[in-house]
């Protein structure tokens, strides 16, 4: 029934130019977060993710659940080092989008205005959030303007939110 909903098969999405989107997952805990960042990873046609530090892989029951077959649509690579996965990226042109609250950031409302030949997207640890060294090394701070008492969002609520954003630059 996909045709009738106009979905591409998986060999046509693998196959499909990638908007030039990386998410980079430092040390995600939960693996129904992770499986979450796959299955939304797929809806914006991103090229791929890095799964770091303690990010558990697929493939692996709890990721599989949440990530209804992403994980074999989406491409993905383990780096142990986030900031070795930063520096890769950096050196093949992407901007570092750090996604987290700082007091210098960038409103989500406002990633239009930037400009390069590809983002990648860090998120962070459900409880410390992005590492430190993540952030100083960062072109930009994304934040995510938010009106109500918590300042908080689960991470891969967070990543669909801001996936969309970026996502508009391209469609």
């Amino acid at each position: 029934m996909l045709w009738e909903l106009n979905r591409v098969s998986d060999e046509d999405f693998i196959a499909q130019k990638k908007f030039p989107l990386v998410l980079v997952l430092d040390s995600i805990r939960s693996l129904n977060n992770i499986g979450s960042f796959f299955r939304t990873a797929d809806a914006f046609n991103v090229e791929l993710i890095y799964l770091c530090g303690i990010t558990a892989q697929p493939p692996h029951r709890d990721i599989h659940k949440t990530a209804l077959g992403a994980t074999e649509t989406i491409r993905w690579e383990y780096r142990a080092s986030l900031m070795a996965a930063l520096d890769e990226l950096k050196a093949r042109g992407y901007a570092i989008c750090v996604v987290e609250q700082a007091v210098e950031t960038t409103l989500l409302q406002d990633v239009g205005e930037l400009t390069a030949e590809g983002f990648a997207l860090v998120f962070g640890n459900e409880v410390d959030g992005v590492d430190q060294a993540a952030l100083d090394r960062a072109d930009h701070i994304i934040e995510i303007p938010q009106f109500g008492t918590k300042h908080s969002l689960n991470v891969s609520v967070c990543a669909g939110i801001v996936l969309w954003e970026f996502a508009k630059k391209y469609i």
